[in-house]
C-alpha cells in the first residue's frame, strides 16, 4: 500500500544519495532534449526524452516538498526547486519548438557550423 509518510522519511533519510543522482540526471536529460531540437530525431525519441526529463524534475520537486513539509526551508531547497522548474520549463519549450516547421535554434546552429567549417578550410 502507498504510504506517503514512509516515502517522505525515505526521501529525507537518503537525501544526499537522491540529490547526487537527480541533479545530474535532470541536467543531462534536459540537455539531451535541447540537443534533440537541433538533431531532429523521430518524434518518439524526442517525447521520450522530454518525458524522462520532466519526470526526474517532478521527482526532485517532490523530494524538496518532503523537506518543506517537515519545516526545513533553506537555500538548497530553493535552489533545487529552481533547478526543477527550469528543467520543466525548458522541456515544455522543447515540445513547443519541435512542433514548429523550422525552429530558430536549429537555424542558428546550422549557420554557426557553416561559418566555422568554411573558415576552417
Amino acid at each position: 500500500m502507498f504510504d506517503p509518510i514512509l516515502l517522505g522519511e525515505f526521501s529525507r533519510n537518503n537525501c544526499v544519495s537522491i540529490c547526487t543522482f537527480l541533479v545530474p540526471a535532470n541536467l543531462l536529460a534536459t540537455l539531451l532534449s535541447l540537443i534533440f531540437i537541433v538533431v531532429k530525431p523521430t518524434r518518439i525519441h524526442l517525447l521520450t526524452s522530454v518525458t524522462v526529463a520532466t519526470l526526474l524534475a517532478i521527482i526532485l520537486s517532490l523530494h524538496v516538498a518532503s523537506w518543506w513539509i517537515v519545516g526545513v526551508i533553506q537555500a538548497p531547497t530553493f535552489i533545487l526547486l529552481a533547478l526543477a522548474t527550469v528543467c520543466i520549463s525548458l522541456n515544455v519549450w522543447v515540445v513547443i519548438q519541435s512542433k514548429q516547421k523550422d525552429p530558430w535554434l536549429s537555424k542558428i546552429v546550422k549557420r554557426t557550423l557553416k561559418v566555422r567549417l568554411s573558415s576552417a578550410n
